[in-house]
């Protein structure tokens, strides 16, 4: 991931919650149901994007980036003690850039980012849900080098909350691992940083439109944005508007869907730095989505 001293070593977001994957990332890789109604589900999407800012660090803002993403998730059990349902899911998601770290960067090589994770959901009792996830960040053309990470999400699931309260509440933790100095790190620091997420995603759907509207802040719990030797606490404020269209309803091929969304960052002093001293960052994207 990129690091300010050498911007061989560098950043992880997203999917559209796909914006996110934190954009991308985020939602399409978790979602627990397929279209074909078996406890084996398919998932995937391409995004296109204006920029890649991985919690709040850029990476790439020239020219056109593209995120496929693919992800399978395999219902291992379900039940009416504490642990309700339990589900693992196994993906990738990928950056590929035109820009100056990739086509038009050192390498020439378009394909920056491969990263591969699986995650153990369970669902609890009381609409909570636990998320353990084990992440390797690579690249493929050699822009950083490897960032492994242990992720610990919780949340809730308000779906059916009174008076249509839907929060989607959560908070991650995620430590980076195997880490040397301006290796194996997001930020290209000293030490190995550790990561909290917390945010919200209220929404709402008006017939076949799905509106979301993710919030989400990003500190640094210790060494996770270093800049100069020293940790600053605050990362990044983020708000987004991301907006889903099914396409033809669930048929034998898929549930398909079109989205898009925009995101607004503000910026902490690290993150600033990495973005060339800019405060804040507008991201938009758009792709399209299947599941199966």
């Amino acid at each position: 991931m990129l690091s300010m001293s050498a911007r061989a070593y560098r950043f992880s977001s997203i999917a559209v919650v796909l914006l996110v994957a934190c954009f991308a990332s985020e939602a399409a890789a978790q979602a627990t149901a397929g279209a074909n109604g078996g406890k084996i589900d398919l998932t995937g999407s391409f995004d296109f994007s204006n920029a890649y800012m991985f919690r709040g660090l850029r990476q790439d803002d020239t020219r056109v980036i593209m995120w496929p993403l693919a992800d399978a998730g395999i219902d291992l059990y379900s039940g009416d003690g504490v642990v309700k349902n339990a589900a693992l899911h196994i993906g990738t998601w990928n950056s590929l850039n035109t820009g100056s770290t990739g086509l038009q960067g050192p390498s020439g090589k378009l394909w920056y980012e491969s990263d591969f994770y699986s995650t153990l959901n369970l669902g609890l009792g009381g609409g909570f849900t636990l998320g353990t996830t084990y992440t390797a960040y690579t690249s493929p053309n050699n822009s950083f080098s490897t960032v492994k990470e242990l992720s610990f999400r919780v949340g809730t699931d308000d779906r059916y909350a009174p008076a249509g309260v839907v929060l989607n509440p959560y908070g991650l933790v995620a430590f980076e691992l195997d880490t040397s100095p301006a290796f194996g790190q997001a930020d290209g620091g000293l030490k190995g940083g550790t990561y909290l997420e917390i945010g919200v995603s209220p929404g709402l759907t008006d017939g076949r439109l799905a509106l979301t509207f993710p919030i989400k802040v990003g500190l640094s719990l210790a060494n996770y944005y270093e800049l100069a030797g020293v940790d600053h606490t605050f990362g990044y404020l983020s708000l987004g508007a991301i907006a889903t269209f099914p396409l033809g309803g669930t048929t034998s091929y898929g549930a398909w869907n079109v989205h898009g969304g925009v995101e607004f960052q503000s910026l902490g002093d690290t993150p600033e730095a990495f973005n060339g001293g800019e405060q804040q960052k507008i991201i938009g994207s758009i792709g399209i989505g299947f599941s199966y």
